[in-house]
This record gives structure tokens, sequence and C-alpha cells, in this order.
């Protein structure tokens, strides 16, 4: 039986807050920072060359230093990371200074990628080869793509040979694999030995690995055997052997899966943490809830941005990257409104005759565009999921455009009898009831056609998804509500 080598950590971590407490906590560092600047700027104002307003300035600095050290030693490192993903760069760098050495590794794994990256710049390598010592192969793993390959280097002349092995491994997965996100740190035993021994070999652990619920049953060439669940081997009789209680039935994962898929198992069977297995059968590695809830916070957060047109960025970086990361969508954008403008101006005659057309159209464009967007909404969720196929696409498409054509039937009469109301005429109020079903129809098939064909083609189906449809349902329903207009009031 055998454990996993794990990482000394540090003593116990300081008492996690919440939400209310960690905004209480950044206030306050806020407000440190800012009446250390106050004093600053006052002392600067001083005559140049003042011996006793720098003395003073130096003192104040000092004091304001310790009193931040002191409230950041008593925060959880992932509230500290909180606290620097929601201060300016300059800020931001200042309070890193503060933090003790001892968290440092803590913090560089609970932070987004686009602050990691500025705190790495900011340490020198002998601080980074200190908070990186100590890390286990798979955390080691995440921040390897952002610490300089000599620190790399360095780090792995002191892991020991099953270490190097695991962090080459974990190195090796993709990105969005179950590999790249699985630890090394578990538990294994034999299935011949009695459950006395077992419970004998935990006392002996300093601890259990993190988010521990079962312990993994493997032969001599370590191949998984089975699962032994610790509510089983706790209720059951001391002098029973592994091979009586364990489970030989289990979900194992594949380090070539996809987290994405890893994440809805979870979900799907309320895992707590779950195998790895290689194409031999070999135990390499698990996969705890932890690292799944990280998987789902991180696509969750990919999705809000990509249907907007946007990457992760440090919303106080230059606006040079700002620029660069929105400007290609609302260029686009602007494109598609142009368009519709354009639309629109072909049926100027129309319009000037019939002006409350104009007052009209706006309302076909934007339901079409409300009505396509929870469409897009469920086909995204179902994508990430795993539930579309192609036995059961031709079968969704139908229904989302049977229930678009109901709701729009119901919708589009309460929208005729408004046409009606401020126009009184029942020919305006009909136009507007077909061009709004027709236009939400439209709206549900883009929603459906532009995540499909974009997943098709190995594309983010939410990456600019409304735009494309706003370009839709606004230049369709234009064309189709006027042109309506044109044919038959006209």
């Amino acid at each position: 039986m055998t454990q996993s080598a794990a990482a000394q950590k540090p003593p116990a971590t300081p008492r996690r807050l919440d939400p209310e407490d960690a905004q209480h906590a950044l206030a306050e560092v806020q407000e440190r920072l800012r009446r250390q600047q106050l004093v600053a700027d006052l002392v600067h104002r001083q005559e140049e060359g003042d011996a006793k307003a720098t003395l003073v300035e130096d003192l104040v600095h000092r004091q304001h230093e310790a009193e931040l050290k002191t409230l950041l030693d008593g925060l959880h490192p992932a509230d500290i990371a909180f606290i620097l993903e929601s201060l300016p760069k300059d800020e931001r760098q200042a309070i890193w200074k503060l933090v003790s050495p001892e968290h440092d590794a803590d913090v560089l794994l609970e932070v987004e990628d686009w602050v990691r990256e500025s705190l790495i710049e900011a340490m020198d390598r002998q601080d980074l080869v200190a908070a990186t010592g100590n890390m286990d192969a798979d955390e080691l793993a995440d921040l390897a793509p952002d610490l300089p390959p000599d620190v790399v280097a360095e780090v792995q002349k002191g892991l020991t040979e099953e270490e190097r092995a695991q962090l080459l491994e974990a190195m090796g997965y993709p990105e969005d694999s179950v590999g790249a996100i699985m630890d090394f740190e578990m538990v294994r035993v034999r299935e011949d030995v009695t459950l006395e021994v077992v419970l004998r070999y935990l006392r002996r652990l300093h601890e259990l690995p993190d988010h521990t619920d079962q312990i993994f049953v493997v032969d001599r060439q370590d191949k998984l055997q089975g699962i032994l669940p610790l509510s089983r081997l706790l209720v059951s009789e001391p002098e029973t052997e592994v091979r009586a209680v364990m489970n030989s039935d289990f979900l194992a994962l594949n380090p070539l899966d996809s987290d994405a898929d890893a994440a809805g198992a979870f979900e799907r069977y309320d895992l707590v943490s779950a195998p790895v297995m290689d194409d031999q059968g070999r135990l390499i590695g698990r996969v705890t809830i932890a690292d799944v809830v990280d998987v789902m916070r991180e696509d969750s957060q990919e999705q809000a941005l990509s249907r907007a047109g946007l990457q992760e960025e440090d919303i106080f970086a230059p606006v040079s990257t700002a620029l660069r990361n929105r400007a290609p969508w609302l260029l686009f954008n602007l494109c598609t409104a142009a368009t519709a403008s354009f639309v629109a101006s072909q049926f100027e005659g129309t319009v000037s005759q019939i002006v409350i057309l104009a007052f009209l159209m706006s309302i076909v464009a934007g339901i079409g565009g409300n009505s396509g967007n929870q469409t897009m909404t469920l086909i995204i969720r179902a994508l990430a999921m795993g539930r579309i196929t192609g036995r059961n696409l031709w079968q969704l498409v139908k229904r989302e455009l049977f229930v678009t054509l109901m709701v729009g039937l119901c919708g589009s009469v309460v929208a005729a009898l408004f046409a009606w109301a401020i126009s009184h005429s029942l020919s305006i109020a009909l136009v507007m009831m077909a061009a709004m079903i027709c236009n939400m129809l439209v709206g549900a098939s883009v929603g459906v056609l532009v995540p499909m064909l974009r997943a098709r083609f190995g594309k983010d189906p939410a990456m600019g998804s409304s735009v494309l449809l706003t370009f839709a349902t606004d230049s369709l329903g234009f064309f189709i509500f006027l042109g309506l207009a044109t044919i038959f009031l006209l």
C-alpha cells in the first residue's frame, strides 16, 4: 500500500471569509492605500529637500505597510487573491510585496491567469523558486506555462524521480483534458489485506488528501481493481478483507477525456472524486470535486464573455489591450448595424407614407432577438453538456421551431392589439402579427444553427453568437416587416 508524496503545507490557514466580509477586507485595504497616497502627496507639497518631511513620510509609509501586512496575514490565500484581482496594477504590486512568502504559492494558484502573469513578472527568480519548490506536481503543472523556463528547470532538480515523472506527465496533456486537472495525491491499498490493516495505515498518515471519499484498490502493477468507500471502511468488520467489501463497479476517467465531460459525470452521479486510468488500466491520478468546480466556473465565465465576442482580460488592463480584445467584434457589430439600417433605408417610401411603421419595426427586431437568444442559450448549454447528437439534432430543431411558433402566436396577438391601439388600423395590426411570428422563427433558426455550425467546425459555439443573432434578427426583421407592409399596405 502506498500514498503519493505530498508537499508540506504551511500550518493552519486563516479563516475563510464570506462574500460580505471579503468586500469589507477589500474596502479596508483600499482605504489604507488611499491614506498612504494622501500622506505622500502632502509631503511632496513641502519644500524640496525638507529632511523632516521625508522622515515623516517614511515613518507613516512603514506604519501603513505594517498595518496592511497584519491585515493580509489574517486572510485566507483565496481572499488575498480576490483583493489582488480587484486592485489596479500599481496597487496590486504594492500589496503583493506584503503577502507572506508562505502563502505565495497558494495565492498564485488562486488568482486568475491575467493577474498571475503580472505577479510572476514582479517576483525575482529566487522568490519564484522558493514559492513553487513545495508545490505538488499537478499544481506546478498549472503554473508552468506562466513560469520562466529556468525557474521550472530549477524546481525540477528538487523533485524526486516520481514527482518529476508526474510533472512531465501532467504537462503533456492538453489544456482542457482530464489529465491537465488531475492530481496525484491519493491513497492506494491492496485487495488482500484486512480493513484493520487499512485503518492502521491511515492512522499513520499525517493527513488524508483533500476530498478523499474513497480509497483505490490496486494490484502490484498499479492496475485499478476497485474502490473502497470510506463509509464502508468505517462500518464493516475490521477482520474483513478489502476484496470482500470493495466496489468493483466504478466510474473511471481517461486522461484524454474532456474536462467538461468529467464535470458532467460529476454532476450526473454526485461524485466527490473519481480515479483516472490510462489505456492499460493503471491508476495514474484522480479528479476531485474541487477541480470540477473550477472547470465549471471557468467554462461559465468563458461562455458569458464569448457570447459578447470577448476574451478574458484584466479589468485594469491598459486601454490598448482592451481595444485589441473588444474592437474586432464591435467593428463587426457596427457592420451588421449598418446593414440593418441599409435594409430599412430601402423602404423609405413605405415608412414615409406610414410613419407609424418606424415606431413598430424596432419591436419586431427586439422580440426576434430575445426569442433567438433564449433558443441559443439552451443550445449552447446542451452542447456543453454533450446532449446533442446527430440522431436528436433534427428533433431538437423541430421542437424549438414549434415552441417558438406557439410563443410567437401568443405574443403576436398582444403586439397586434398594441399596433391597432396606436394606429387604429387592422391591416397594420395583422402585418405586425405576421412579421413578429416570422422574425421569431428566424431568431430560433439562427439560435440553433450558429452554435451548431461553430461546434461542427471545432470553434467555440458561444463566441460572437449574440452578435450574429442580432445581425440576423435586425436585418431580416426590418426586411420582413417593411416588406409585408409594402405589399399589403400600399
